[in-house]
């Protein structure tokens, strides 16, 4: 007697859901892939803002020392120690032209100010801080 051993057989899924339960697995995969390469560039990217950062953070405590040792010096001297003026400003426009005097408005016109809220740089000098 020969016995036959009929081979388990698996129940038959159609196509189109193969495909699609294929398709997702590509897709869920290439999704991983994708949110690892982007959290990769996130940690690297945030490593030299904080680095920027860091430099940012030594320079200005370095301008605030050399400024204290300066003015300690002169003192020291018996003189005043003056520090820098600023050389650029911004400027805002944050009023309409009612009521604005003739001479405030020609100089708004001259910092390019038609609007509200619209701003400038402007190079500080007698006549612009005047």
């Amino acid at each position: 007697k020969i016995k036959m051993v009929a081979a388990k057989k698996t129940p038959k899924v159609p196509e189109t859901l193969a495909k699609r339960k294929k398709q997702q697995a590509e897709f869920k995969a290439k999704l991983a892939q994708a949110t690892y390469l982007r959290n990769k560039a996130k940690k690297v990217k945030r490593q030299e803002i904080f680095k920027r950062a860091e430099a940012y953070a030594k320079e200005y405590s370095t301008a605030e020392r050399l400024l204290i040792k300066n003015k300690r010096d002169a003192r020291k001297a018996g003189n005043f120690y003056v520090p820098a003026q600023q050389k650029v400003a911004f400027v805002i426009r944050i009023r309409g032209i009612n009521g604005v005097p003739p001479k405030p408005r020609k100089v708004m016109q001259l910092f390019r100010l038609r609007q509200i809220n619209n701003g400038v740089f402007v190079k500080l000098n007698k006549a612009t801080i005047n």
